[in-house]
């Protein structure tokens, strides 16, 4: 199975824990942009440690949230 971050913009004041905790998942500049994907267990452990609960995990293959 294949899983996605996925980032509420209106949520995200682009703090940057994503980016240090997920190098090659997150990108943040003016903005946190998606550019990778990781193991479930990993995307679930960056988005709980996200300070303004911007990002959600999807099944890529069902389109069904995960998390939170």
């Amino acid at each position: 199975m294949a899983y996605l971050a996925v980032i509420d913009q209106s949520a995200c004041v682009a703090h940057g824990d994503c980016e240090e905790l997920a190098p090659d998942v997150f990108r943040v500049e003016d903005v946190t942009t998606v550019v990778g994907t990781a193991p479930l267990e990993q995307l679930v452990s960056v988005a709980q440690s996200c300070p303004v609960e911007a990002i959600s995990v999807i099944d890529e293959e069902t389109g069904e949230q995960v998390h939170p």
